[in-house]
């Protein structure tokens, strides 16, 4: 036996795209004619022209805004590190809400093929690195379940590929931000983000420590640091789970990033201070790692709310540093790595 509850979600809306795939496959078209118009209406009244006229083209106006408000969450995502762990369709909201999350989780070391679900574990379909993709595969299906009121798949088909172009755009934009640069330079960032993007990776690398940290580094000079090439500043050290794995030949391509960071943070002109301030607007001090729920929970089966609610608390300002919360803001300790709701969790947890 174990303590159940009664959960209540509280949304705008629960439309999701599911909905208009009902309709679409049952051959109801009328139905589904009528639900959008209701969607219109009473999620998008902003689209609505003076005349309140419902049109072909008003569908498509709504599937573009639709497109741009999904992959805009996905950025967002991407951004801090937020697994939704089971993207089907009917889980993914009209009004790009994160809505429907079961199995979530947040990213502990970086690793783009890693998922929360149990049940996705073989395939990891809906594993961090592959949820832009999945969010533009259930556009497309979305696109098909309307496709009957637009009697043509090009219009369809051309906002498709606008979501992709802007996602790429919100995500360069989100990943200059996340180091403090007001511009994303294609030639020259790419490679920039790239790398690092690898060094997280290739060494267990907690990803909300170590950009929270990266904002208060010193940076080294472009030009010199040949005495400094195997040295890791002392705020990143916190940030590995495996520091056994820090070899010396990582300790000089961190540092060569390093440098190349710090030229590019120079060219921008932005100063330490301001970068810092940037960076700390968009990369948070504090999310819900598995293993803080799972504690939560644990206190909670017991009679003990306390740390559910300084949790809740503490989540309410997740960008603000709050001495008192430091211990939370810590890597996932190694007993957890592997235990049961701090780890993976089924679709039924």
């Amino acid at each position: 036996m174990e303590p159940g509850a009664v959960v209540c979600r509280v949304a705008p809306s629960f439309t999701r795209f599911g909905h208009f795939q009902i309709f679409t496959a049952r051959g109801e078209i009328d139905l589904l004619r009528r639900f959008l118009d209701y969607t219109l209406k009473t999620d998008f009244p902003e689209l609505l022209p003076p005349s309140g006229k419902l049109s072909r083209d008003l569908y498509l106006e709504w599937f573009d805004t639709v497109c741009r408000r999904t992959m805009e969450m996905i950025v967002h995502w991407m951004r801090v590190g937020f697994v939704h762990g089971v993207m089907n369709t009917d889980n993914m909201s009209v009004l790009g809400l994160t809505i429907d999350y079961g199995p979530y989780g947040w990213l502990e070391g970086y690793d783009p093929h890693w998922t929360p679900n149990t049940t996705d574990a073989t395939g990891r379909r809906y594993r961090f690195g592959h949820q832009p993709r999945i969010a533009l595969w259930n556009l497309a299906q979305l696109a098909g379940a309307i496709a009957p009121l637009i009697d043509a798949s090009d219009p369809l088909e051309k906002r498709l590929g606008e979501a992709v172009d802007h996602y790429q755009r919100r995500w360069e934009a989100m990943m200059a931000a996340k180091l403090g640069l007001a511009t994303f330079r294609p030639v020259s960032d790419m490679p920039l983000v790239t790398e690092m993007l690898n060094l997280l990776a290739v060494v267990e690398t907690d990803m909300t420590i170590f950009f929270r940290r990266l904002a208060r580094v010193a940076l080294p000079s472009p030009e010199t640091g040949g005495a400094q090439t195997n040295a890791i500043p002392d705020l990143l050290l916190d940030a590995y789970y495996q520091p056994d794995q820090v070899t010396g030949a990582y300790r000089k391509r961190l540092h060569d990033w390093l440098r190349a960071y710090a030229r590019r943070v120079q060219e921008e002109g932005v100063d330490e201070e301001a970068r810092r301030r940037g960076m700390h607007r968009v990369n948070p001090k504090y999310v819900l790692r598995n293993y803080l729920a799972q504690e939560a929970i644990d206190l909670a089966e017991a009679g003990d709310f306390s740390r559910v609610d300084t949790l809740l608390e503490l989540l309410r300002h997740p960008y603000h540093s709050q001495p008192e919360m430091e211990r939370f803001a810590a890597r996932r300790p190694e007993w957890a790595r592997h235990r049961p709701g701090c780890s993976m969790l089924s679709c039924s947890s």
